[in-house]
């Protein structure tokens, strides 16, 4: 059973920076998207970014301008630089890869962001 496993997560203090990881455990096949998603206590779980498989990138409007998406094929990997960082980013974020057939996700990684 192939996994994606996330990394990065932690705490920082408001305005700092972070990068999350996620790295599939084997072959995916036919992966149409992969993205980040948040789910902050209380809250539904929201997209937060996300990279088709030409490239073209989305980006919730709350994170335009501090987050970037970006992957690395040759390591089967995708990232989230987190920038500029505020107290409502605290959350557990999400690793979702969207193929032909089904969706994948991580097991989440926590960011806290303290003021």
């Amino acid at each position: 059973q192939v996994q994606l496993v996330e990394s990065g997560g932690g705490l920082v203090q408001a305005g700092g920076s972070l990068r999350l990881s996620c790295a599939a455990s084997g072959s995916i096949f036919s992966v149409n998207a992969k993205g980040w998603y948040r789910q902050a206590p209380g809250k539904q779980r929201e997209l937060v970014a996300r990279i088709r498989s030409g490239g073209t990138t989305t980006y919730a409007e709350f994170v335009k301008g501090r987050f970037t998406i970006s992957r690395d094929n040759a390591k089967n990997t995708v990232y989230l630089q987190m920038n500029s960082l505020k107290p409502e980013d605290t959350a557990v974020y999400y690793c979702n890869w969207l193929t032909q057939w089904r969706d994948y996700w991580g097991q989440g990684t926590q960011v806290t962001v303290s003021s």
